[in-house]
Parts: C-alpha cells; structure tokens; sequence
C-alpha cells in the first residue's frame, strides 16, 4: 500500500499482479491498482482530470492523460472518499507508476495532487544484484 497526502486530499493506491490476465511468454503482464481518494479537509473538492506516467524495467515511459476516473468527475464533500479499480498491462515483468489528479477547490481554483509512485512487481522479475 503507498499513500501520500496532499492539501488534506489523502490518495492511497494498492498495486496487484494479475497472474491470470497475464502471459509471461508473450511478454505481457497485467496490474490492477486500486485507489482511494480521501478529503480529510474543510471544503469541497472534485477530481476534475488524471495523469499517469508508466515506467517500465527497461526505462520507456507511457503517460496517459485524461477527464476523470473510471469515467467518473467524482465530487468530495469533507470526511468523504471515492474508491476505483483500475489497470495497466506492460511487457516487462515490472515497472512503476505515478501520477497526479487535477482537482477543483470550492472557489473555483485548481490544483494538483499526487499519487505516490507504487510498484509494478510480478513473480517474473529477475532479482539482479548489485
């Protein structure tokens, strides 16, 4: 579980390999991340847009950018939380992803949260040492 807060948005993410949508010798392998947005503050706050950069084992970077989660634009009142399962497939055995969501303050004011970087681990990985 990795978990950062940021101006009282507290955004925790818990990354799982998904064994059985995965195809090691086809060099795919698939996560699902599920999220949790929480306002521990005083005011209002919608999740207006999300980004995502994709780090694979061999450096190559994806970002995605888009309007909402999971299709949603979720508005949170103080003392609320939204909860969403999303996914990522790459095709190296393990990567790491972070990120940030664009949020809308009760007076109209955007800004940005962060979404701690979290592993993308899979029983695949080769330990090298150092």
């Amino acid at each position: 579980m990795y978990s950062q807060t940021t101006r009282s948005i507290t955004v925790t993410v818990t990354p799982t390999f998904l064994e059985d949508q995965s195809s090691p010798t086809d060099d795919h392998y698939v996560w699902a991340y599920q999220v949790q947005i929480e306002n521990t503050g005083d005011e209002n706050a919608q999740l207006k847009n999300r980004y995502w950069r994709i780090t694979d084992s061999f450096g190559r970077i994806q970002e995605v950018r888009g309007a909402g989660v999971v299709g949603e634009q979720p508005l949170l009142k103080p003392g609320e939380s939204f909860e969403y399962t999303s996914g990522t497939p790459l095709s190296t055995p393990s990567g790491i992803m972070c990120g940030s969501y664009e949020m809308e303050g009760m007076n109209g004011e955007l800004y940005e949260v962060l979404v701690p970087a979290f592993s993308l681990d899979s029983p695949y990985e080769v330990a090298r040492p150092n």
